[in-house]
Order: structure tokens, then sequence, then C-alpha cells
């Protein structure tokens, strides 16, 4: 019985209620003097004290936990309650005689309330009520006609039992429950249709899942009964490992959670599989805390993401469920924190909710042995030998433990380059590259997914040429990196000669070394010298290129390999609140983190998590209290990552504990809009994108000045923009000032207090040199069921593939609206196949919900640059900002790309592109349009058919 959550006090079959089964069952008459209880179903038991001592102590624990102080009040408690209780019957039948057992659990809540235990009356209550239901239910079921042959099934021992058809119906019966449009008959028919005598257990599963899997393409309720289906068969696992139960239903789990958590953390601490601090927990109170019905929110998507990839395992079974998943990151986070289990508790409420969701690394490792929570690496790369492989060995060693890593390799000199120690020239920067590939190739993240890294390439060095051809299939395969990503680092000096059509001159850094740690107005006088000394002769080797040319070029690999990204340093480094303490020299694996890295002393190190914005919409509107509060434990859970972290480097260490950041970003963004009926097309959406994230950094930002004031700033806070009173907002006229007004058009509105704010920032301080990144979310969106990031909806319907089959993917609200319109018919469906996902030319549809439900590439890219705009003007680093671009040319890509620099962006992500050959309707092979791929997250080049990021192949931190 919980008391937390309204959980209703449960059982297997009866405590806290009353029920007994001694030997004593069937007696027919009563001695004098002696008092008989009649079960329900009929028989005669003796009536003792002990089993009504057992019920309520129970009950009292479900409410008040089994600390010490409380357990001698319940023992007292209960002894007196239950004395009352006997005396009332002897009172009534001083001769004997017979009591229902409803009569007894009727005194029972009377004696309780008229001894002032309120609450736990009340759960009593609850408890009595669920459980008869649950009884009713079950006769409905057993008195149904059944028409299905008898059946065999063949246990994991190999002996032979029937099925217990009861049983399945009761599984079926609880996963379609509270689901609208979910008929439970069919599920079952199906299933029963597929069974053959002799069938295993497990096949039994599997066949339930696959018959309710088929099924969303109608409903798309049909992919949560599919997830609730498939815990049958992770209960069924984890609770027999854990010998608490062979199987147990949804409603039986408020009883075996608790039990689970406790011999979990047990078995995981004695399997090296957890750290032994787990222990020091208060287990039995951490386990009332549990939710056992927050189960029944998962997708099937979602559940099997868990199930694939994040649940704890041993000899491959799983030994975790949902809930205990929770609680054991959330224990992992909060060990050193006053009064761990209570903010253990508050944390795994948090997590368990889906308002918020931490990163993978985080999800992976909590609470484990090696608990590498952390998301992102920045390191900078030095021009040395010694240098250059101490990085590559950081970024294994990183790599092993699920880091995605983002190298700056500027400092690299270029091909040709004089060396003055051998009296010879330089093979550049792209052989290392070549080395950095394959090392991340060959360690992977701890067997997990392959490993990441992104190499970022300022756009003076003399090798930019070369780098942008990297990602070709065609040229010498020795100087091509193939499972690398990579970025260019791009001053805004060679933006404004693009929009001025003026000459671009290339320098090796060895011969111009501190434009590396320049940036703004700094970084243009120190340029202008530079080009002046190189044309007197002064500086070689150069080269001078038309801007134009190189921008174009730029464009043009990213269009056909999807690489080098485009990111810009100046706003990066203007806009960061840390400039006082070093230079951002790239960003990471993802585009959004924007920290400072020192060669050989700091590599840069960001923590995330996500907020689900969808969950904080309610009738319509943002719930601002409910974010505030979100926002203020996802803080606090971060800041714990940085204490608790394992850092397999110690630049790593040093460079954390030192400027303590962290990277809060949102997802759901799509949701949100859906939930509010607002197009992503609209100025209303860019409006929402504002505000939403004003919000969001409003309450991170104070979230993190009031840790600040519990335990003290960052160490580098003095100096900091936060010291002078700069906030995220107002770095945008720092921004323009050095850049020039005439090329930024950003806007810098506001709704909030953010005066009184500042004052308290300025005079009380930070916790984190840096509070917020938007990363993309892709396997997190997966887990808590929204869309992913900030990202509009790819496809409305697509296959999804993965170890267990193709199944269709259906955009719920699109589906509901139709439904309610009286569209959603099978033609429907096929129309929306044929079309891939898209609504715009199914004419039955009407022009309000064409606009609601337009897809990724249906959106005009000035939406998506616009409101990512409104958005980074909160950020105080970046944000994992995907274009899509239908009918590409180099046009539209020219003026997308001038766009997002012109409104103030400081990173963009992955192209998305449609060339326009391929914008009609060509193919309708769903294998290849509608199923999402399982190789790398590349973009769509050329003709080929666009790809979503990869669902089943986790590449990169954009699976975060």
């Amino acid at each position: 019985m919980q008391s937390t959550e309204n959980q209703i006090p449960a059982t297997p079959q009866s405590s806290p209620a009353i029920s007994t089964s001694t030997a004593d069952t069937g007696v027919n008459s009563t001695a004098p003097g002696q008092l008989r209880v009649i079960k329900r179903n009929g028989t005669l038991v003796s009536y003792t004290d002990d089993k009504i001592a057992i019920a309520v102590t129970k009950a009292f624990l479900a409410v008040e936990g089994g600390t010490a102080a409380a357990s001698s009040r319940i023992h007292e408690t209960v002894a007196n309650l239950t004395a009352q209780i006997t005396a009332t019957f002897k009172r009534r039948m001083p001769s004997g005689g017979t009591i229902h057992i409803e009569e007894i659990q009727d005194q029972v809540e009377l004696t309780m309330m008229r001894a002032g235990e309120h609450k736990v009356a009340r759960d009593y209550v609850l408890y009595r009520a669920e459980r008869a239901k649950l009884r009713e239910s079950k006769e409905i079921l057993s008195q149904s006609n059944i028409n299905y042959p008898a059946i065999n099934i063949t246990l994991a021992d190999g002996s032979s039992a029937p099925l217990d058809v009861l049983r399945i119906q009761t599984v079926v019966t609880e996963a379609c429950a509270g689901l609208k449009g979910v008929d439970s008959e069919a599920i079952l028919n199906e299933a029963m249709r597929n069974l053959y005598d002799g069938v295993s257990l497990d096949d039994v599963n599997v066949s339930l899942v696959i018959s309710a899997r088929t099924l969303v393409e109608k409903e798309p309720n049909y992919s949560q009964a599919t997830a609730r289906l498939l815990l049958d068969k992770l209960r069924a696992e984890a609770l027999n490992f854990l010998n608490i139960a062979p199987q147990a239903t949804l409603a039986e789990m408020a009883v075996f959670y608790p039990q689970a958590l406790s011999a979990y953390i047990k078995r995981g601490v004695e399997l090296e599989l957890l750290a032994p601090g787990l222990l020091d927990y208060d287990l039995d109170l951490l386990g009332k805390a549990l939710i056992p019905e927050r189960d029944a929110q998962f997708t099937y998507l979602g559940l099997q993401t868990l199930y694939d990839r994040y649940f704890i395992h041993s000899d491959d079974t799983r030994i975790e469920l949902p809930q205990i998943f929770f609680m054991r990151i959330a224990m992992g986070l909060a060990e050193r924190e006053d009064d761990k289990n209570a903010r253990a508790v508050e944390f795994y409420r948090l997590l368990s909710s889906f308002d918020y969701m931490s990163s993978t690394p985080t999800l992976f490792n909590a609470g484990t042995l090696r608990p590498q929570l952390s998301s992102c690496y920045l390191t900078t790369v030095p021009d040395d030998l010694h240098g250059i492989y101490g990085a590559v060995q950081d970024n294994a060693m990183l790599s092993k433990w699920a880091g995605g890593l983002g190298n700056d390799w500027t400092p690299v000199r270029a091909l040709g380059s004089y060396i003055k120690g051998t009296n010879g020239k330089s093979q550049g920067v792209v052989p290392f590259l070549k080395v950095a590939n394959d090392t991340a190739v060959a360690v992977n993240q701890g067997g997990k997914r392959k490993g990441a890294v992104c190499a970022y390439l300022e756009t003076w060095h003399l090798d930019i040429e070369e780098f942008l051809d990297l990602r070709k299939n065609t040229g010498d395969d020795r100087r091509r990196t193939h499972d690398m990503n990579t970025a260019n680092w791009v001053p805004d000096l060679f933006m404004k000669r693009v929009f001025e059509d003026k000459d671009w001159t290339l320098f090796t850094p060895c011969t111009v070394p501190d434009l590396h740690d320049l940036f703004g107005q700094a970084f243009e006088e120190r340029y202008n010298h530079y080009e002046k000394e190189a044309e007197a002769g002064n500086i070689k080797p150069f080269k001078k290129v038309r801007a134009l040319d190189l921008w174009r070029k730029m464009l043009g690999m990213l269009f056909e390999t999807g690489h080098p990204w485009i990111t810009f340093k100046d706003p990066c480094n203007i806009r960061s609140p840390q400039q006082h303490a070093g230079v951002v020299h790239s960003s990471n694996l993802c585009t959004e983190i924007t920290l400072n890295t020192k060669a050989n002393e700091e590599i840069a190190v960001c923590n995330l998590g996500s907020i689900n914005v969808a969950q904080h919409i309610e009738d319509g509107q943002l719930n601002q209290e409910k974010l505030q509060q979100s926002v203020n434990t996802a803080v606090r859970m971060l800041d714990n990552v940085i204490d608790i972290n394992y850092y397999s480097v110690e630049s790593a260490r040093t460079s954390n504990m030192r400027h303590r950041p962290v990277g809060l970003g949102i997802m759901g963004f799509q949701d949100a809009l859906y939930k509010m009926r607002i197009p992503y097309s609209s100025d209303a959406a860019v409006e929402f994108a504002d505000r939403s994230m004003e919000a969001v950094s409003y309450y991170a930002i104070s979230a993190s000045n009031q840790l600040a004031q519990e335990r003290g700033a960052y160490s580098t806070f003095d100096g900091s923009l936060w010291s002078q009173g700069i906030l995220p907002i107002d770095s945008i006229a720092l921004l323009a000032k050095n850049r020039g007004e005439q090329f930024i058009d950003q806007d810098r509105s506001t709704t909030l207090d953010w005066n009184s704010l500042r004052a308290k920032v300025q005079s009380q301080g930070m916790r984190n040199s840096n509070v917020m990144a938007i990363a993309p979310t892709a396997t997190i969106a997966n887990i808590t069921g929204v869309s992913q990031s900030i990202e509009p909806t790819y496809q409305n319907l697509y296959v999804k593939s993965n170890l267990s089959g193709e199944f269709t993917v259906v955009n719920p609200y699109l589906v509901h609206d139709l439904k309610d319109r009286g569209l959603w018919d099978s033609v429907m469906v096929n129309d929306l196949k044929y079309y891939e996902g898209s609504v715009q030319k199914i004419d039955r549809i009407p022009d309000d919900l064409k606009l609601l439900y337009a897809t990724a590439f249906e959106v005009e890219p000035r939406w998506i640059v616009d409101a990512a705009s409104r958005r980074q003007k909160w950020i105080d680093q970046a944000q994992s900002l995907n274009l899509y671009i239908a009918g590409a040319n180099g046009k539209k890509l020219d003026i997308t790309y001038r766009m997002a620099w012109f409104r103030g962006l400081k990173t963009t992500y992955y192209l998305r592109a449609l060339a326009a050959t391929t914008t009609e309707k060509s193919t309708i092979d769903t294998n290849s349009l509608n199923a999402v791929s399982s190789g790398s997250a590349e973009p769509a080049a050329a003709a080929a058919v666009p790809q979503a990021c990869s669902l089943d192949d986790p590449d990169c931190e954009a699976c975060q």
C-alpha cells in the first residue's frame, strides 16, 4: 500500500485485508465461545488476533514507512487497535459465533477512524475498493464463454502445463484498461489463433505482443497496450531472477515492486553490477515510494528501447523493471545528498513521470560501479606528436565509458608546414584525423554503441578544403574519415566576406598561432594584420581564395555528404559567460555544447538532461508552476552528476569541478504545439518557442542561483558575465556590438522579471558556469513517447524496424483528430502509406489539419530558423538544430545558412535535404521510404530517400 501518488494498497491475494488459508478451512460448526470467520468462498476459519495485527501493521507501514522512529509507534498502536477490534466482537458475541470477513474489515476501518488514524484508514478504504473491483473483473472473466481449444504450454524446465487462459484474459484486460479505442477481445482472439499445443510460455507473450502491435495503425493507443503486454514478459523475467514470483499482473506489482527493489539492489551489488553504496539507502522506504501504475504509460517503442539497451542484465537476463530502473538512477544521483532517501524519492518521481529525463550515459551508469554520467567531452588537440597521440588516447578512454567527443584540431599545422625539429614538412591534419576516426571505431562506447566523435576546424586553416572532403566516398581512402563527424568552426569575419563577396586567406596555425584564441573584433584586427604580412611575403605558406567560392564548397559538401556541419565561432565565444576563463574552440558531437577547452589542461565536460515540454502543457497552456518545480529538481540532479561522475581522464575532472557546467534542454516541442493546436509553420509557434524557452531559462538560472546559496558558487564565477550582471538575453548586445548591428537580426523582447533575477545572480552567484543546452534527445524521447528535441514531425506514419520485427508508428494526434471528424479508416491508412506520412495531397483532410500536421520537409526552413533564434537568445550554450530543406538547391542552402548566422544562431547540426527531383512522389516501396534506417544517421543527398535519425543504431549522442 502506497501513501503517495494515491497508491492502492495491495498484496498478491490479501493483505492488508484479512485472509487465511489454514488447515481448518471447511469447518461447518462453531464451538461454544469460539469466533469463526466466514471467508468469501463460504468456508469457515478460526478467528485469530494475529491476522488482524499483521494486516493493520502492513497498512501502517505502507503509510508511515519502516523507520526506527515509526516502528515503535506502529507496534504500540497496532496492539491497541487489535485489542479493541477483538474486544468489540467478543462483546457482541460472548458465546461465540460467526463473522463475515467484510464485517471484520468494516470494524478495522471504524476503529482506525475513531483512533484518529485517518490517513491509514483512507488508504485502507481505497485498497478494499480496488480489491473488490479486481474480484469483480475476475468473476466476469471466469463466467465468460471461453471457446478456445485446450492448449498445453512448455515450461522453462521442459515440463508441460495447461495454458491458464483466465490469467491471459486478465493480462490482456489490464493492458487495455483506460485506453480509448482499444479492444481486448480483438487482441486475445488473434493471439489465441496463433498458439499451438506445446508452445513455450515466452512465445505466448510474443503472440500477445505481436497481435496488439499489428493494430497500431488502426489506433495509436494499441502501442501502449502492446507495451503493457510486453511488461508481462519483463515482470516474469526479473521477478523470477530475484526469486520474488514466477509472474505477476500489473495490479499485483503494488506488492511485488517494494520487495523487488530491495532484492534487486542486494543481488546487483552481489553480482558487482551496482555500487555497494546503494545498500545504505532505506530500501523499504524507497520500495514503498515506487508507483507501479506508471508502468502503464509507456509506448511499445519506449519500453522496447529500455529493454534492449538500458535495463541492467545478468547473463542476458534483464533484472530491472521500469520503476526499479528509475529508482536506481535516482539513488545514484542522490547518494551525496544530506537526506538522500528523500532526494531519491524526489528524483524518482520526476524521472518516472516523464516530465524530465536524464541523458543516456546517466541512464546507463547511475548507481553502478563506474558512474560515467556525463554526455559530452570537448578537447583541444595541441600541435605536437606527444599531444596529438595523448588526445587520441583521451578519446579512447572517454569513448570507452560512453562519452560523445568533440575535438578541436585547429592548432595542428597544415600540409606543407615547416617542421623545425626534423627540418621537414608536415603531412597536415588529415592523417591524424584518420587515426582519430579509426580509434572511434575500435573503442566503442562500452560495447553498447559505436564510438562517436566530431572533428572541428576553423575556416582559415590551410587544410580546410581537404577537410571538407573527408566524408566523400571517392578519392584516396587513406585521407577519408567515413565514421567520424566533422564541423566547420566559422568566424564572423568569414561570413562578412561572404556577404561582401571578398577574398579569404588560408593560413597554417604554426605561423599565426594567436588566431586560434582570438574572437570578435580582436580576431578581425589580427587576421587583417596577418593578411597584410602574407601579402608582403612575411608569412608562408598561405592561400588566397574567394570567400564565396569556399562557402559554396562548404554547402556543396554538406549537401553531398552531410558534413562538415556549420557552426559559428564568434557568437559561441562572445555570448559565453566564461570568456574570462578561456576560449570556446569547438562544440561537441551534436553542436549544442559551447564550453572552454585548453590543450593538456582542461577537457570540457557537459552533463545533459531534457525537460519534456509536452508534459507541462495543461488546458492548452504552459503550466509555469509545474515547469518551475521540474526545472528546480532537474538542475539539482545535473549538478549532482558533476560530483558523482566517474572521470577516466584527470583533465576532464579538473575542468568540470572548476566550472561545473550543465546543459538543461527540452524535448517534445512538436507535441506541445499539437496540444495547443499550433502549426509549426506559424508566428504562434515562433512565439511559443520564445516564451517557453524564456521560462526554462528563467527557472534554470534561478535554480542554479539557489544552489549557489546552498552549496557555494562555482570557483571561476568572479569575472564571468554572470558576475557582471550580464545574462544570456543581455549578451546579444555584446554580439551585435562586435559583429555590427547590420549583421544581426535577433528578437530581444522579454516578459518575465529579469531585473530581480539579474541582481540575485550578480550578488549571490551561480552554482554552474553554464546551465542550458538543447540536445537531440532521439532515444530518451522514444522512452518518454514524445517527439525528439525541437524537431518538427518527420513523418506522420512510418514503418519501424528493430530486432522484434516491423511495426507501424503513427502520429496519435493526427489519428485522433481524424477519428473525431469521421475520417479515419483503412483507406486513410493506405493513403498515408502511399504519401509517406504526408497529409498534404489527401483531399479528404481539411486544410486546418494539413497545416497542423505538416511534416518536417513541408515546414519552410525559415520557421525552423526563426524558432531557433528565439530560443537561442535565452540559452547560454547552443542547440542541436537540424535543418530540413525540400527542393534543395544551392540557392536555398545559401539563403538558409546565411539566415541562421544573421538570426544569431551559434550552431547548426544535420542538413536534411530533399533534392528537387525527389520532392515529388517517386515510389511506394515502404521498406525504403517509410522504414527508419538501421544505418548511420546521415541526411539524404541528391536523389536519395531522406532518412530520419536512426532509432535502432544510436551512433552518437544525438540519441541522448
